[in-house]
């Protein structure tokens, strides 16, 4: 085989494994979800939907013109200008064009058109919101993923701990300093130590999996992530503060609210039943008439001779529908009480969402501060154990109490960091500042 088709092949192949491998970041994450999420695409054919439904509003207000023709055949017996019967076989041909301007509809043209404008508002949030909701899942789910991420590295720190501890134990019992019973729960240790970090594997592998299904990906080959900075502070903000500028820019508040509004467009079309119509319509036509055994005009001279043009205007008044537009009408103001029903609800989840985020953060933070006490004094006491059982005056049992002490902490202030950074990030969306 040709060496510089082989080259080719190696190069297109080492390309294919890079892009694989590639590291995916919050941002990129977000941005390829909101892309390719099937809710927010559905959302999307919502407001292609809407924008036709603003044309078809629109066009209410042009005339409609339709032209038409008939051909008929007559056969048979038939009466005659003597008032007698006799066989005839007739030919009628008629062409005809009219023309129907709405001129006043009851105000049903402007108020559907209205709704439809209102409709679509409604409609472009709730894309918005799908877009929120998708990103906020990813949020999650990405410093969910780092979280499992870090603790499978303490589970790894603690087997290795283990490990060593293991390995300076037999040489202890070697040299005559210990009892074998040390080794024994020593492997004992190492044998849970060792269930865990499987355990930690898969819950970062199930992680993984989580956060590629809402990406819509195929596979989890390859797929990485990068960290974020945990290390530098984000501001706490105000919970209070928070909402209130969640309830001029939320998504799906807005669209609650555009919902409200579209509910109230909707009665006043319902009301346009009550009102009269009128129209103005127009038209011209013709026709070409045969009968056999009577001698007829030519085709276009009857055409040109049977020539006419009318011009009306109809006017109809509702007198008594039968309750159709008080029914309508009623519906129309259940649904909008339901609208502002929505409303509320959604400005109380989103305010029991911010709550909840800044009191988890707090709490976050108290557990985070503390963590890092316990970390350091867990640490210190760990090596001084370690220290006392080397010169015999601390047995295993309580080594291996300080060594979870110490892992625990660890595994805190993790959890700490973590659940403080996801928490402050959802206030910082809710504010409406960039979370990426």
């Amino acid at each position: 085989m040709n060496k510089r088709y082989i080259a080719a092949l190696l190069g297109a192949a080492m390309t294919f494994c890079a892009l694989n491998a590639q590291t995916w970041t919050l941002d990129s994450c977000i941005t390829y979800a909101v892309k390719h999420n099937l809710t927010v695409k559905s959302r999307e054919l919502s407001t292609v939907s809407g924008e036709l439904d603003i044309t078809e509003a629109k066009d209410r207000f042009l005339p409609t013109v339709s032209a038409g023709a008939t051909q008929s055949f007559s056969f048979g017996r038939g009466l005659t200008a003597e008032n007698t019967y006799a066989n005839r076989n007739t030919s009628n041909f008629s062409a005809s064009a009219g023309l129907n301007l709405p001129l006043f509809q009851g105000l049903r043209n402007v108020r559907n058109l209205e709704y439809a404008k209102a409709n679509m508002r409604t409609l472009v949030q709730q894309l918005e919101s799908a877009k929120d909701d998708i990103t906020l899942n990813v949020i999650a789910q990405y410093l969910q993923t780092l979280y499992y991420d870090e603790m499978r590295k303490v589970a790894l720190e603690q087997q290795r701990l283990s490990e060593t501890e293991l390995k300076r134990r037999e040489e202890l019992l070697a040299a005559g300093k210990i009892a074998e019973l040390d080794v024994i729960q020593a492997k004992s240790q190492l044998a849970q130590d060792e269930y865990s970090t499987v355990t930690a594997q898969n819950n970062y592998d199930l992680a993984i999996v989580d956060l590629c299904q809402l990406l819509e990906l195929e596979s989890t080959e390859g797929f990485a992530i990068a960290p974020v900075d945990t290390e530098q502070p984000m501001p706490l903000l105000d919970a209070e503060r928070v909402y209130e500028a969640a309830l001029q820019t939320n998504h799906s508040i807005l669209a609650s609210r555009y919902g409200v509004e579209s509910a109230s467009k909707a009665v006043s079309l319902a009301k346009s039943g009550w009102l009269p119509t009128l129209s103005f319509n127009a038209g011209i036509g013709s026709n070409y008439y045969t009968t056999s055994g009577y001698k007829s005009e030519g085709f276009g001279r009857q055409m040109r001779h049977n020539f006419s043009k009318s011009l009306g205007f109809s006017l109809n008044i509702p007198i008594f529908d039968a309750f159709s537009t008080r029914n309508a009408v009623r519906k129309a103001r259940v649904q909008e009480l339901n609208a502002k029903l929505q409303l509320s609800d959604t400005r109380n989840r989103i305010y029991k969402a911010i709550q909840q985020a800044y009191t988890q953060a707090v709490a976050a933070d108290k557990r985070k501060a503390s963590s890092a006490v316990a970390c350091s004094a867990t640490e210190a006491a760990l090596e001084a154990m370690r220290l006392k059982y080397d010169y015999g005056k601390a047995n295993a049992t309580e080594f291996e109490q300080a060594k979870t002490a110490y892992i625990k902490a660890v595994s805190d202030a993790v959890q700490a960091k973590y659940e403080s950074v996801l928490r402050k990030r959802i206030l910082a969306f809710y504010y409406g500042t960039s979370v990426r």
